[in-house]
């Protein structure tokens, strides 16, 4: 596969990473009684420890060039010093914070249902056993990144839309402070360089013979977490449209 094809079949993937459900927390279908079920779920399968699911791609890669982008990635999600003043991790718990939620829900081991486990298990499985490339694309291009990347890789076609904050879903249908958006700011801030940094490290540096690797890891990456929010929208009381 040349590095045309296979950037093509990425991007493929990635134009199908959308669930039925999202519309419906984003316009404020989701009781707000429920909506706790999807920070707990989003913070415990990946967000508490995404620094160490990239750490394991940067630990195993044996090209200087990639670990120097995975290390800048890997420095601001741990510190948040060069952008966000806070690790990630800890501005994500400001959304729950911000709206009242009981914060102690988000200590300790948080009991993923059976889909949000199967999700983890399988980004462990990808990060520690499938070589560096394999670890470097399901968290930076997979993880990190939306139905947009094409947009990300070429000016001329559409990008993730951004409006202004104060119209966040969050903030329009429950009340979230502005100042509880801290991680949105920083996102934006930083996204656009870790996105082309993210394709860069893999369609520059990834081994032309681990792409048929890291594709099957992308497709099963996609499976695992369209089940994993089928099952976050069940607990949330979303009901798929017959």
């Amino acid at each position: 596969m040349n590095r045309d094809d296979f950037r093509e079949a990425l991007l493929t993937v990635m134009e199908r990473k959308v669930h039925w459900a999202w519309p419906a927390f984003t316009s404020g279908q989701v009781a707000r009684d429920k909506l706790h079920v999807h920070f707990e779920q989003e913070y415990a399968t990946y967000v508490r420890d995404f620094p160490v699911l990239l750490g394991r791609a940067y630990v195993q890669c044996p090209v200087a060039a990639a670990r120097r982008e995975l290390a800048e990635n890997l420095y601001e999600e741990e510190t948040g010093a060069l952008v966000a003043g806070k690790p990630h991790p800890e501005l994500f718990l400001e959304y729950p914070r911000g709206l009242g939620m009981d914060m102690a829900r988000f200590e300790g081991l948080v009991p993923l249902i059976p889909e949000a486990r199967a999700w983890r298990d399988l980004l462990d499985a990808h990060t520690q056993t499938c070589g560096w490339a394999v670890a470097a694309a399901v968290t930076t291009i997979f993880l990190e990144g939306t139905a947009y990347e094409r947009g990300e890789l070429d000016p001329t076609k559409p990008r993730r839309p951004e409006a202004p904050l104060d119209q966040h879903p969050l903030v329009v249908h429950y009340g979230l402070p502005l100042d509880s958006l801290a991680l949105t700011r920083a996102h934006r801030k930083v996204e656009g360089s870790h996105r082309a940094a993210a394709w860069r490290v893999i369609l520059d540096h990834a081994e032309a013979d681990a792409r048929d690797d890291i594709l099957a890891a992308m497709e099963d990456q996609l499976a695992a977490w369209l089940a994993y929010r089928d099952g976050v929208a069940l607990m949330c009381g979303i009901a798929r449209a017959a």
